[in-house]
């Protein structure tokens, strides 16, 4: 007698048009306009938005409304000198500990746009979309050394 080789049956075979349902590159955010979150600004703390008056907030405003022209790209990469994404231990240690307080100290980065020579906006940038965080009037969270001083 000769042994046959047995063969496992198949009742069916699976559909191979399966696809998946978001195919998206991450980095497209790039090319969107800014969109932004308010949900986890800072309203009592030494970054908070409370100290800010009528007059500033409308520049503020005029500012992040100025930014909605704009993609990401030209935001980020064309302007990168004034506006950029910051290592978390490049932070200041106030910076630092405030978001450990938060709960937000496993970020890698947090995304800082300039609104003027020394104020910044200090978010988080998440698929095109910042979360605002903080206020930074006088450009505390990340010290910069002025070149040629």
């Amino acid at each position: 007698m000769s042994k046959q080789k047995k063969q496992p049956k198949v009742k069916s075979q699976p559909a191979p048009q399966k696809q998946p349902k978001i195919a998206e590159n991450p980095q497209d955010y790039y090319n969107r306009n800014p969109a932004w979150r308010i949900s986890k600004m800072e309203l009592a703390s030494d970054y908070g938005w409370q100290n800010i008056d009528g007059e500033k907030l409308k520049e503020i405003q005029t500012k992040l409304s100025n930014f909605e022209s704009m993609t990401w790209r030209e935001i980020l990469v064309d302007s990168k000198k004034q506006n950029h994404t910051v290592p978390i231990n490049k932070l200041c240690k106030l910076a630092r500990d405030r978001l450990s307080e938060i709960n937000l100290d496993d970020l890698d980065e947090l995304t800082s746009l300039r609104l003027s020579a020394s104020e910044r906006i200090w978010g988080i940038l998440n698929q095109g979309v910042m979360e605002l965080l903080w206020w930074d009037p006088n450009h505390e969270v990340y010290p910069t050394q002025k070149k040629n001083t």
